[in-house]
């Protein structure tokens, strides 16, 4: 079974090597979207600080939606191409075509965090986080993209075909910039700021947000836990039983 991930892995980051629209998703088009609201839009916005130093947090969930779609197109790409009926002969393990491509997923996005993180301290973001501080929001990070990437493979294995695996994920692209990613949700109108206030990625980046500044809400944290952990178990379980069905 380990042997046979480890196979799928290979595959996934080899696909992914080979498609520069993946790289770029996953890694260029955050760092631009950084760069120009910081740099463009970052003096019109009134927040406390330094606008690099809020906007850090939020841009790095936009960064773990924006690589998404790529998992979805190409799990609905297996599914429709006939490759899962040879793996079927080669007695390859259902669970290891799937684990491989939430690793590859998670590995990626990770490598796309901290890409960002980099371009965020030359751009002048200071976090005052202690390591164990540190530790705890690499921690939420990591369970966040887990848990995602499990719920966009059940969209990509609910699609009918590629292309409309990669209209699924809008949604998930969209989320960050209906939360406090951009500006703080108490500011925005009414409508959205409930919804900003509700969804999942809020509570997910104010942790982030005050782990940074050394001040970490035990509330927040809390709830960021329990959105990853309820996605993740959703996606978990609709993708093995659609995986189980289309097989």
């Amino acid at each position: 079974m380990k042997s046979q991930t480890m196979v799928m892995l290979r595959r996934n980051f080899l696909h992914t090597r080979r498609n520069r629209v993946t790289l770029f998703n996953a890694v260029l088009m955050p760092i631009i979207m950084m760069l120009i609201f910081v740099y463009v839009f970052g003096g019109a916005f009134n927040v406390q600080g330094n606008y690099v130093d809020y906007a850090t947090p939020g841009m790095l969930m936009m960064a773990v939606s924006y690589g998404l779609s790529p998992t979805a197109m190409a799990v609905s790409a297996d599914m429709t191409n006939g490759i899962i009926n040879r793996f079927k002969v080669m007695d390859v393990s259902r669970s290891a075509v799937l684990t491989g491509q939430v690793v590859s997923t998670v590995v990626r996005t990770m490598l796309a965090l901290v890409a960002m993180t980099g371009v965020a301290l030359l751009m002048g973001f200071r976090p005052v986080a202690s390591f164990p501080q540190w530790l705890a929001a690499i921690g939420v990070v990591v369970l966040m993209v887990f848990a995602v990437s499990w719920l966009t493979i059940a969209l990509g294995l609910a699609a009918k075909n590629s292309e409309s695996a990669g209209f699924v994920t809008v949604p998930l692209i969209m989320l960050p910039f209906l939360s406090s990613a951009i500006v703080p949700a108490g500011k925005m109108g009414p409508g959205i700021r409930e919804f900003a206030e509700y969804q999942p990625f809020t509570p997910i980046i104010e942790t982030l947000r005050g782990l940074f500044n050394g001040t970490p809400s035990t509330g927040q944290t809390i709830a960021a836990i329990a959105w990853s952990l309820g996605i993740g178990i959703v996606g978990y379980l609709w993708a093995r039983a659609k995986f189980s069905k289309r097989a």
